[in-house]
């Protein structure tokens, strides 16, 4: 086996898409990589020093997130290299649609499959350059063509894409290859 300097190469990294208001209540979405589930009710995502988290200070730490999909791929990565602190109008650009969120002070993007709607609940060494943020979900909001038969979300129609740190691309999720909890039984 070769050897390889450390580097941020864990995987699967969901590209995350995170909205906010800013002081005139115009919406805002950053993309985040480096995020993921905390606990049972609540996310975590590193964040850097942004609009976004400026935005997050102005609204009581509300903020919508969503997963990018094959289908919101460049929309997704032009609002992760484009700070709303040199292009205050830069969502007219994704040509996105967008919703005020039913329980937090947020926007939805509804050319998304699902959202969750989250309130920070705490931040981690808070320092000039930014902090890890962790969030309760408050709710989550499902596209009704993106449910399976058993009324929950079903994964593989979404087309979820997901941040490829080595070599700097984005990858579509694929199919369902078993079943967690069960499969492995077949060996004890």
């Amino acid at each position: 086996m070769k050897s390889i300097k450390s580097n941020p190469w864990i995987l699967p990294q969901p590209v995350l898409v995170i909205g906010t208001y800013d002081k005139n209540g115009v919406a805002n979405a950053m993309n985040a990589a480096w995020g993921g589930q905390w606990d049972m009710h609540e996310i975590m995502i590193s964040m850097g020093s942004h609009a976004t988290t400026d935005n997050l200070e102005l609204n009581n730490g509300e903020f919508t997130v969503t997963f990018a999909t094959k289908e919101t791929a460049t929309a997704a990565d032009y609002v992760g290299i484009v700070s709303a602190r040199k292009e205050p109008n830069k969502l007219e650009k994704t040509g996105w649609n967008i919703e005020k969120a039913p329980n937090v002070n947020a926007p939805v993007f509804t050319n998304f499959p699902i959202t969750l709607e989250c309130r920070t609940t705490k931040k981690i060494d808070e320092s000039e350059t930014g902090y890890y943020l962790v969030a309760e979900i408050v709710n989550i909001l499902v596209d009704e063509k993106y449910l399976a038969e058993d009324g929950k979300p079903d994964v593989e129609k979404m087309n979820l894409i997901v941040f490829d740190p080595i070599h700097m691309g984005y990858i579509q999720l694929g199919n369902r290859v078993g079943n967690a909890f069960s499969d492995g039984k077949s060996l004890k």
